[in-house]
């Protein structure tokens, strides 16, 4: 792809639901379909992780025929890659095509079959697209991996991208050098699995290896970021590399799932509750302003009330300040869909009060930031994320006009320096300071 193609026509929209993978994904996709001459249409790149994400993308898909009835609608995707055939039998959709597909030009072509999935299994490279800026995006997503080799019992995701492939060091910093030499302030390194990026290029490197040679390559990136990450694979460079380098932003995701080790064993996850709990006081000790943040799933099969307790629990131990927590639902074909379920109230209640400890996690990480202040990146007006990922509605102290709200000398445009009064439970609220 060269800096010449076009962007598609403004009748042309794409929807991304899901992980931040898909976020880049869809903006190659925008590129891609300008490409191909694609015009009046509506393209949900899809997730499948859980069942109430396959459930949204048929209500916005629906919607959406709605709201444009005279549109091709186009369903990609994770979830499209898995079921095609339930997409393509719905009446609202026009074409169905597979998670390798989006990512050529001649997928969108208005010639193209109305259902093209191919086996994800049978992809051995992770397709490379350069691009040059992320569209009403304050921070760029760059995917460096792709699919999964590991086959946790409730995860389908690897059956919607196959297996791991890696994109090559090169093509990833030549990536990173176009976005930042055109003002994007932040990266985003994303993956399915991206800990395992470079198992499959000659010499296994590993993945603090990568964002060495990024910090040292692109040294006009103001801000790097890691989206989640497997808290059995964190390689010894990237853990030194996370914890002292101030390009690398205060904040990981972690993919804890559970904190009960029964059941992270009948998950088939590669971490106990008691690794989990060292490397997040670790990542602290070594880095005291690291906000960290994990995926936990609620009524997972088998699952009694003391096993809960010990997931609850993990919140407090490995000092989270973000939680996201699913309620278990079963996915086709996956182990854990036979094991004996969780009921469904049960679930719910569960998966709410992980919610509750959550939020109240976020509440004690966001009272550490009143009085104090910090450089914001701002996402929109009146609104900024910190490096940590705390976020912050901001406005003009009183004696200054909204105007005049400015960054401090010491921060590029993109960025407000702020002064934290108070917040509110989920944001933190501040005036410029």
């Amino acid at each position: 792809m060269n800096n010449q193609v076009k962007p598609p026509p403004a009748d042309v929209e794409i929807v991304t639901l899901g992980c931040r993978l898909n976020a880049y994904e869809s903006e190659a996709m925008r590129l891609l379909a300008g490409e191909a001459g694609l015009a009046n249409a509506v393209i949900f790149n899809t997730c499948a992780v859980t069942g109430e994400a396959v459930r949204q993308a048929r209500q916005a898909i629906r919607r959406a025929r709605r709201e444009r009835p005279d549109a091709n609608i186009i369903v990609t995707g994770c979830a499209a890659q898995i079921d095609p055939q339930s997409f393509a039998d719905m009446p609202e959709v026009s074409r169905v095509i597979g998670n390798a597909e989006k990512m050529r030009a001649s997928s969108f072509a208005p010639q193209h079959e109305r259902v093209a999935v191919a086996d994800i299994m049978a992809v051995r490279e992770t397709a490379s697209h350069l691009i040059d800026g992320f569209h009403e995006r304050t921070r760029a997503y760059v995917q460096v991996q792709n699919g999964c080799d590991h086959r946790c019992t409730f995860c389908v995701i690897p059956y919607g991208r196959g297996n791991s492939r890696s994109s090559p060091a090169g093509e990833v910093v030549e990536q990173i050098r176009r976005l930042a030499a055109n003002g994007v302030p932040e990266v985003v390194l994303t993956g399915v699995d991206l800990t395992s990026w470079g198992h499959d290029l000659p010499g296994t490197p590993q993945l603090g290896s990568l964002v060495a040679r990024i910090l040292k390559l692109a040294p006009d990136l103001p801000m790097l970021r890691l989206s989640s990450i497997d808290a059995a694979e964190l390689d010894d460079q990237l853990f030194e590399l996370v914890t002292q380098h101030d390009r690398i932003a205060p904040h990981l995701h972690l993919s804890l799932q559970h904190g009960d080790d029964l059941i992270l064993k009948r998950m088939k996850r590669r971490h106990s509750r008691a690794q989990a709990i060292e490397l997040c006081g670790r990542l602290k000790s070594a880095r005291p302003d690291i906000a960290l943040g994990a995926d936990l799933i609620a009524g997972f099969p088998t699952e009694e009330e003391h096993h809960f307790a010990n997931e609850l629990s993990l919140i407090g131990e490995c000092q989270l300040a973000y939680v996201h927590a699913f309620p278990y639902s079963p996915r086709p074909n996956t182990p854990a869909a036979r094991m004996p379920q969780v009921d469904r109230a049960v679930i719910k209640q569960r998966a709410a009060r992980l919610r509750e400890a959550g939020d109240a996690a976020l509440g004690r990480h966001l009272d550490a930031w009143v009085g104090k202040e910090a450089n914001a990146l701002v996402e929109r007006d009146g609104f900024a994320r910190l490096a940590d990922f705390s976020t912050a509605h901001y406005g003009a102290p009183a004696s200054s006009p909204a105007s005049t709200v400015n960054a401090g000398e010491d921060v590029g445009a993109p960025y407000k320096r702020l002064r934290f009064t108070h917040h509110d439970g989920a944001h933190l609220h501040g005036v410029a300071a």
